[in-house]
């Protein structure tokens, strides 16, 4: 594989998972650690993305709540227009964070009544934009690569939660290995999240169906509702709706 053609799909995961670890690029490009370290440096010298420890983050991630420059966001919006009639007044709903919760909160009805719980600080300003929309933000460190609140206090809060709805975005989710996350402190707060709610609903643009990442947050059997851009019959979903899991 050419240089241009690694950086191409450096930044493609990049855009996709919004972080990617040096180890899970030179393993899926075949090449050397040290190779994706310069093509990162690179990178990174270039202003295309932002270099971490043992990976890079996405530099359009981490810019102002009022950015333009979302990766596919047109394919967001309509994960979350099908996501809108699943949310009833006098709700309780707990939220994580990511650019399609993000876009979700933006277009919530503003005759909405409702409880919405949430770690993410971009989720959180946008909730705060409606009338009738109450809002808790459970709070604790911040993480830097995630942009939504991690750790013990935080997982301890959530656990003290009732939640009617549960809406995740996600990194990854595969029918054989459920939903997973290359963040450990991300994972623990999903996990707690998914136990507080009576229904779990994962968000996900189509690109991140049938992908994997290293930690495991939960089994397939957790999911109540999968809802994509993609028409719900589908042929990349079915599996989905064979194991009983309602696909939007």
């Amino acid at each position: 594989m050419l240089k241009t053609e690694r950086q191409a799909f450096i930044l493609h995961q990049i855009n996709l998972h919004n972080r990617v670890l040096l180890s899970d690029l030179s393993t899926a490009i075949s090449v050397s650690e040290d190779t994706i370290r310069r093509d990162l440096n690179e990178l990174a010298d270039g202003g295309k993305l932002i270099k971490v420890h043992g990976g890079a983050l996405s530099k359009s991630f981490h810019k102002s709540f009022l950015r333009t420059d979302v990766y596919k966001v047109e394919n967001k919006k309509a994960v979350a227009q099908k996501v809108i009639p699943l949310i009833q007044d006098g709700m309780f709903v707990l939220t994580g964070g990511g650019t399609t919760i993000v876009e979700l909160a933006r277009m919530l009805p503003e005759n909405l009544s409702a409880t919405f719980f949430t770690g993410s600080i971009q989720a959180a300003y946008e909730y705060t934009q409606h009338p009738k929309i109450e809002v808790i933000f459970i709070g604790d460190k911040i993480s830097k690569n995630s942009q939504i609140s991690v750790g013990g206090d935080t997982v301890s809060r959530i656990t003290q939660i009732r939640a009617d709805l549960c809406l995740l975005g996600t990194n990854a989710i595969d029918i054989n290995n459920g939903l997973t996350d290359n963040d450990w402190d991300v994972v623990q707060v999903k996990k707690a999240m998914i136990d507080a709610s009576q229904k779990t609903v994962v968000l996900t643009i189509a690109e991140k169906v049938n992908t994997i990442q290293k930690i495991n947050i939960c089994s397939i059997d957790k999911i109540d509702t999968l809802v994509t851009e993609l028409d719900p019959t589908d042929e990349k979903l079915m599996s989905f709706a064979r194991h009983g899991i309602q696909v939007l």
